[in-house]
């Protein structure tokens, strides 16, 4: 998997100080070097959460969930999403992929631009709609 540039810094630093040294070895290791409990990740998420500032509500598996709507919104293909997320199936791909006001506008300002291009790269006839 291809990873943004922002996280390779921050991924490097992870496996130098905290992973198992060995090719095959555990990515997020505890603290007596087994893996992680359940109840044992979820104390260290909340504490780090908090620290972030971050709202209690927002879970770990939430990052999945930002992460696709992150991809969607730069173009990818559901295909690529698929690939992203691990997910076999269009139906559980979607899922972790949400519509964001964002991406609605840049949406919104594309047909825009793709119907006064076909009229000709004029306004003609076209007002803006007034919002309520």
């Amino acid at each position: 998997m291809y990873l943004p540039d922002f996280l390779l810094p921050e991924l490097r630093r992870h496996l130098q100080w905290f992973a198992e040294k060995e090719r095959d070895g555990l990515i997020f290791v505890g603290e007596k070097g087994a893996p992680y409990r359940r109840s044992t990740f979820s104390r260290k998420w909340r504490k780090a959460r908090t620290k972030v500032g971050m709202p209690d509500n927002f879970r770990f598996y939430d990052l999945r969930h930002t992460g696709n709507t992150l991809a969607a919104d730069t173009g990818a293909k559901l295909k690529d999403l698929m690939v992203r997320a691990g997910q076999s199936s269009e139906r559980a791909q979607l899922i972790y992929q949400h519509s964001t006001a964002k991406h609605q506008r840049k949406l919104a300002r594309g047909i825009d631009a793709e119907v006064r291009e076909q009229l000709g790269g004029t306004a003609a006839g076209l007002r803006r709609p007034r919002l309520a």
